[in-house]
């Protein structure tokens, strides 16, 4: 789960990581009386969405007076902001972040994660701040530095100094960043965190150390469990159909192809995809149903589906192990009862309860296509597609 810059700069001050000046507006007028509160050198006016990059394309700028203040701000609310991790659609622009201006000395680079690799928490940092850190770790892997931490032991004192040596900081900011480095750690261990990054933390004129920008994304598997970040939850930021599909207990992710695929499995999803890819054909979603299902949630499923309106063919790909192959065929015929479907729907079955499954999808007078292996559901539905 993702959370705006605000939310987790919220988070930071609860955990005694220094952070700008500012406050949050959702209207014009809200923008200039916060601007008018911040009076001094200047604003950053920062668009509140879901996606990095927003300094390239117009979602971070900089006022030097309270005519720009609103002019920006007037540009960016009830607008769509489209970078490099939105797709074409952009997100929508229901917040503005008004901070001041600090003046910058350094920009510097520091993120906690969970390595999967070492199983352990590390945190990364770099004297290249402000900049895409993929991009220095490709271009100067050098810059990078990184520290793993003992589950047992936790973050040690040591390690802190190791990363502020390294970055180049002395005397009291070696405490400072102690002192940001343990509230990152607290903050990722008692929430539940997957990422928490600070791009840039700023070293100002005066020596010090202030968390710029701040990104924290968090275990879905575990949100539950914190309703404060739940709370933080803006769904205006995510997809209406993988919204939709939450409710229902449905793995869904929106793509772009014309093939509409229900599988159960993640890895049999990924390759029935991987699959139609082959044969010449585009998936229009992930959609995993989950291993335990039930006639309602197929479906949903199906509904979902087809709602895209881009879909041209429907593939349903199942391996009945915990699901039984009937309950599969019944929720389709369920959800074709309920929708009008005017798309062929191509139908693979194997496992439990196969014979049952196929027995009630044959001769329905329905635009269902039976496949005897997942080769041939592919083939069919990259065909049926094309030929609508």
């Amino acid at each position: 789960m993702n959370i705006h810059e605000f939310q987790a700069k919220q988070l930071f001050t609860d955990y005694k990581i220094a952070i700008p000046r500012g406050k949050l507006a959702l209207t014009i007028k809200e923008v200039l009386e916060i601007a008018e509160e911040l009076i001094g050198d200047g604003w950053v006016i920062k668009a509140q969405v879901h996606a990095g990059g927003r300094g390239k394309v117009g979602g971070v700028k900089v006022a030097k007076s309270l005519k720009e203040v609103a002019e920006i701000s007037e540009n960016l609310l009830g607008q769509r902001l489209v970078t490099n991790q939105t797709g074409h659609v952009g997100l929508p622009i229901n917040s503005i972040l008004i901070e001041s201006l600090y003046p910058i000395k350094r920009e510097l680079y520091l993120s906690i994660l969970m390595d999967r690799s070492i199983e352990r928490v590390i945190f990364i940092a770099s004297v290249a701040g402000g900049m895409d850190i993929e991009a220095v770790a490709h271009k100067t892997p050098e810059q990078i530095i990184s520290v793993s931490i003992h589950p047992a032991a936790g973050l040690q004192g040591y390690q802190c100094r190791i990363v502020a040596y390294n970055l180049g900081l002395k005397g009291p900011q070696i405490k400072a960043l102690t002192q940001i480095m343990q509230g990152m750690y607290d903050l990722f261990i008692e929430k539940d965190a997957t990422q928490i990054e600070i791009n840039p933390l700023i070293e100002t004129d005066t020596g010090e150390l202030i968390a710029l920008d701040a990104k924290i994304n968090f275990d879905d598997n575990a949100v539950s469990l914190h309703p404060e970040i739940l709370a933080m939850k803006d769904s205006s930021q995510e997809d209406d159909k993988e919204n939709y599909a939450q409710k229902f207990g449905l793995n869904y992710i929106t793509l772009e192809g014309n093939i509409g695929c229900m599988v159960n499995g993640a890895g049999l999803a990924m390759a029935t995809m991987d699959l139609i890819k082959l044969k010449g054909g585009l998936p229009a979603n992930f959609l995993d149903v989950g291993g335990g299902t039930n006639v309602e949630k197929v479906c949903e499923a199906f509904k979902l589906i087809l709602s895209d309106k881009s879909v041209k063919a429907v593939l349903v790909n199942i391996f009945g192990g915990i699901v039984q192959c009937d309950v599969i065929a019944a929720g389709i015929l369920a959800a074709i009862e309920q929708i009008h479907v005017n798309v062929p729907v191509v139908v693979r079955l194997e496992g439990t309860n196969v014979e049952e499954g196929r027995a009630l999808l044959t001769n329905t007078g329905l635009n269902i296509y039976p496949a005897d292996d997942l080769t041939h559901a592919a083939e069919q539905a990259v065909a049926l597609a094309e030929a609508v």
